[in-house]
């Protein structure tokens, strides 16, 4: 029995994200499968279909796409996860009782977070310039 414990709480934790992410994917797939299947019945038997069922299903089209604001959120978003993993690995060097200075230049020494924090900055950085170019606004 005990054996079983270390196996149930792995699969309990991977389970919970699993879920956590394909959940709410499946259940608007669904209802999306569902939505469809009930104007295909309507239309095969002749019914006219209201403005608001065509607006039900134009919605998503038309809030996925791009607009400036957007990008320019997503941007801040993706530039401060950026600096907070920056500054994270800033005070994790500092903290370590390595001064993180290079005493004989005086420049500060580099970690491995700080070359991963370039990612998420580059890619707010993208973001930003894309909002420049782009002509949709909210």
């Amino acid at each position: 029995m005990e054996d079983f414990i270390p196996l149930v709480a792995i699969l309990s934790m991977f389970g919970t994200i699993t879920a956590i992410f394909f959940g709410p994917t499946y259940l608007k797939s669904r209802d999306r499968r569902e939505t469809q299947e009930t104007v295909r019945r309507a239309i095969d038997k002749g019914q006219p279909l209201p403005p608001e069922v065509l607006d039900a299903l134009t919605k998503d089209v038309v809030k996925n796409q791009p607009s400036r604001t957007r990008d320019i959120r997503r941007g801040i978003i993706w530039i401060a996860s950026g600096v907070g993993i920056a500054a994270f690995g800033i005070i994790n060097e500092l903290s370590w009782g390595n001064s993180g200075w290079d005493h004989d230049d005086g420049a500060m020494i580099s970690g491995g977070l700080l070359g991963f924090a370039a990612i998420p900055f580059t890619i707010g950085l993208a973001y930003l310039v894309l909002s420049f170019f782009n002509k949709n606004k909210d």
